[in-house]
Protein backbone atom coordinates (compact mmCIF):
# COMPACT_ATOMS: atom_id res chain seq x y z
CA UNK A 1 0.00 0.00 0.00
CA UNK A 2 1.06 3.41 -0.63
CA UNK A 3 0.84 6.14 1.96
CA UNK A 4 -2.21 7.39 0.55
CA UNK A 5 -3.91 4.38 0.82
CA UNK A 6 -2.44 3.27 3.86
CA UNK A 7 -3.72 6.59 5.41
CA UNK A 8 -7.06 6.27 3.75
CA UNK A 9 -7.58 2.74 5.39
CA UNK A 10 -6.41 3.84 8.51
CA UNK A 11 -8.99 6.54 8.46
CA UNK A 12 -11.76 4.17 7.56
CA UNK A 13 -10.56 1.54 10.39
CA UNK A 14 -9.45 -0.93 8.55
CA UNK A 15 -7.21 -3.49 11.00
CA UNK A 16 -4.95 -4.31 7.96
CA UNK A 17 -3.74 -0.82 7.06
CA UNK A 18 -3.76 -0.64 10.70
CA UNK A 19 -0.89 -3.77 11.14
CA UNK A 20 1.01 -2.32 8.17
CA UNK A 21 1.17 1.21 9.42
CA UNK A 22 2.68 -0.43 13.08
CA UNK A 23 4.91 -2.60 10.94
CA UNK A 24 6.41 -0.38 8.50
CA UNK A 25 6.91 2.72 11.31
CA UNK A 26 7.36 1.35 14.49
CA UNK A 27 10.71 0.87 14.45
CA UNK A 28 11.30 3.72 13.42
CA UNK A 29 9.16 5.70 15.77
CA UNK A 30 10.77 3.79 18.78
CA UNK A 31 14.30 5.28 18.21
CA UNK A 32 12.94 8.80 18.44
CA UNK A 33 11.10 8.29 21.27
CA UNK A 34 14.04 6.19 22.97
CA UNK A 35 17.03 9.00 21.74
CA UNK A 36 14.68 11.28 23.62
CA UNK A 37 13.75 9.24 26.57
CA UNK A 38 16.77 6.96 27.32
CA UNK A 39 14.19 4.15 28.39
CA UNK A 40 13.00 1.28 27.06
CA UNK A 41 10.00 1.04 28.65
CA UNK A 42 9.28 5.21 28.28
CA UNK A 43 10.12 4.80 24.87
CA UNK A 44 7.64 1.77 24.13
CA UNK A 45 4.57 3.61 26.17
CA UNK A 46 5.63 6.86 24.09
CA UNK A 47 5.77 5.29 20.89
CA UNK A 48 2.15 3.38 21.25
CA UNK A 49 1.12 6.68 22.08
CA UNK A 50 2.40 7.90 18.94
CA UNK A 51 0.37 5.45 17.13
CA UNK A 52 -3.06 5.98 18.86
CA UNK A 53 -2.43 9.50 18.02
CA UNK A 54 -1.69 9.33 14.47
CA UNK A 55 -4.01 6.48 13.79
CA UNK A 56 -7.04 8.93 15.41
CA UNK A 57 -5.61 11.32 13.40
CA UNK A 58 -4.87 9.87 9.77
CA UNK A 59 -7.94 11.78 8.70
CA UNK A 60 -6.28 14.49 9.26
CA UNK A 61 -3.04 14.21 7.57
CA UNK A 62 -3.12 17.17 5.17
CA UNK A 63 -0.23 15.63 3.06
CA UNK A 64 1.96 18.83 3.08
CA UNK A 65 4.82 16.79 4.12
CA UNK A 66 5.96 12.70 4.02
CA UNK A 67 3.94 10.68 6.39
CA UNK A 68 7.14 9.82 8.11
CA UNK A 69 7.84 13.54 8.81
CA UNK A 70 4.62 13.33 10.50
CA UNK A 71 5.12 10.61 12.41
CA UNK A 72 8.67 12.00 13.73
CA UNK A 73 6.93 15.34 14.67
CA UNK A 74 4.05 13.47 17.06
CA UNK A 75 6.84 11.28 18.19
CA UNK A 76 9.02 14.53 18.98
CA UNK A 77 6.35 16.46 20.41
CA UNK A 78 4.79 13.18 22.53
CA UNK A 79 8.71 12.46 23.76
CA UNK A 80 9.39 15.90 25.13
CA UNK A 81 6.23 16.02 26.94
CA UNK A 82 6.71 12.85 28.48
CA UNK A 83 10.04 14.95 29.34
CA UNK A 84 8.62 18.20 30.82
CA UNK A 85 5.90 15.71 32.83
CA UNK A 86 8.72 13.26 34.15
CA UNK A 87 11.61 15.32 35.48
CA UNK A 88 12.63 12.88 37.51
CA UNK A 89 13.14 10.45 35.24
CA UNK A 90 17.08 10.38 33.79
CA UNK A 91 17.69 11.50 30.32
CA UNK A 92 20.13 10.25 27.94
CA UNK A 93 21.84 7.20 29.95
CA UNK A 94 23.50 5.53 26.90
CA UNK A 95 25.68 8.24 24.31
CA UNK A 96 28.63 6.28 24.30
CA UNK A 97 28.53 5.88 20.62
CA UNK A 98 28.87 9.55 19.71
CA UNK A 99 30.99 11.10 22.15
CA UNK A 100 33.15 8.44 23.19
CA UNK A 101 36.16 10.72 22.98
CA UNK A 102 38.80 8.79 25.53
CA UNK A 103 38.11 5.63 24.79
CA UNK A 104 38.21 5.96 20.62
CA UNK A 105 41.52 7.31 21.22
CA UNK A 106 43.09 4.89 23.16
CA UNK A 107 41.99 1.97 20.73
CA UNK A 108 43.34 3.50 18.19
CA UNK A 109 46.83 4.23 19.85
CA UNK A 110 46.92 0.26 20.33
CA UNK A 111 47.19 0.97 24.52
CA UNK A 112 45.45 -1.55 26.77
CA UNK A 113 42.58 -0.37 28.28
CA UNK A 114 41.68 -1.14 31.88
CA UNK A 115 38.41 -2.27 31.12
CA UNK A 116 37.05 -1.52 34.48
CA UNK A 117 38.61 1.67 34.93
CA UNK A 118 37.19 2.83 31.62
CA UNK A 119 34.20 1.43 31.81
CA UNK A 120 33.58 4.04 34.82
CA UNK A 121 35.25 6.66 32.92
CA UNK A 122 32.79 5.84 29.74
CA UNK A 123 30.10 6.17 32.73
CA UNK A 124 30.77 9.22 33.94
CA UNK A 125 31.21 10.54 30.36
CA UNK A 126 27.91 9.72 29.88
CA UNK A 127 26.30 11.15 32.60
CA UNK A 128 28.34 14.39 32.22
CA UNK A 129 27.65 14.80 28.20
CA UNK A 130 23.80 13.86 29.13
CA UNK A 131 24.02 16.49 31.50
CA UNK A 132 25.49 18.29 29.20
CA UNK A 133 23.19 17.48 26.09
CA UNK A 134 19.95 18.30 28.85
CA UNK A 135 21.03 21.67 29.52
CA UNK A 136 20.86 22.70 25.88
CA UNK A 137 17.46 24.72 25.34
CA UNK A 138 15.09 22.87 23.86
CA UNK A 139 14.85 23.61 19.73
CA UNK A 140 18.79 23.11 20.12
CA UNK A 141 18.68 19.65 21.85
CA UNK A 142 15.72 18.62 19.62
CA UNK A 143 17.75 19.49 16.21
CA UNK A 144 21.27 18.18 17.64
CA UNK A 145 19.19 14.82 18.88
CA UNK A 146 17.19 14.20 15.38
CA UNK A 147 20.47 14.99 13.33
CA UNK A 148 23.66 13.26 15.18
CA UNK A 149 21.66 10.57 16.90
CA UNK A 150 18.67 9.92 14.89
CA UNK A 151 20.62 10.61 11.53
CA UNK A 152 18.49 12.93 9.85
CA UNK A 153 19.68 15.42 7.18
CA UNK A 154 19.29 19.08 7.83
CA UNK A 155 16.39 18.59 5.68
CA UNK A 156 14.58 16.09 7.32
CA UNK A 157 15.45 17.90 10.66
CA UNK A 158 13.67 21.16 9.47
CA UNK A 159 10.77 18.97 8.38
CA UNK A 160 10.09 17.45 11.41
CA UNK A 161 10.56 20.94 13.76
CA UNK A 162 8.35 22.46 11.18
CA UNK A 163 11.06 25.08 10.13
CA UNK A 164 13.49 26.32 7.80
CA UNK A 165 16.72 24.42 6.99
CA UNK A 166 18.81 27.90 8.28
CA UNK A 167 17.50 27.70 11.41
CA UNK A 168 18.11 24.28 11.63
CA UNK A 169 21.47 24.66 10.48
CA UNK A 170 21.84 27.54 13.41
CA UNK A 171 20.63 25.61 16.01
CA UNK A 172 22.88 22.88 15.26
CA UNK A 173 25.75 24.90 14.88
CA UNK A 174 24.57 26.75 18.64
CA UNK A 175 24.04 23.35 20.23
CA UNK A 176 27.54 22.28 18.93
CA UNK A 177 29.06 25.18 20.86
CA UNK A 178 27.06 24.82 23.69
CA UNK A 179 28.26 21.45 24.17
CA UNK A 180 31.73 22.24 23.51
CA UNK A 181 31.81 24.70 25.80
CA UNK A 182 29.91 22.80 28.67
CA UNK A 183 32.48 19.98 28.38
CA UNK A 184 35.96 21.49 27.56
CA UNK A 185 36.79 21.71 31.51
CA UNK A 186 36.44 18.18 31.48
CA UNK A 187 38.07 17.26 28.40
CA UNK A 188 41.13 19.30 29.34
CA UNK A 189 41.53 17.86 32.42
CA UNK A 190 41.60 14.07 30.86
Amino acid sequence: MTDLELLNGLAQGDPSAGRQFVDDHQLKVYNVCYSFLQNEHDAQDVAQEVFIEAIRNAGKFRGDAKLSTWLYRIAVNRSLNHLRDNKKRRFWKEIDSFFNFKVASDLQSGSEPNIASDKLEQKEQQLLIGEAIKSLPEKQRTAFTLNKLEDLSYSEVAEVMNTTLSSVESLIHRARLGLQKKLRNYYNQS
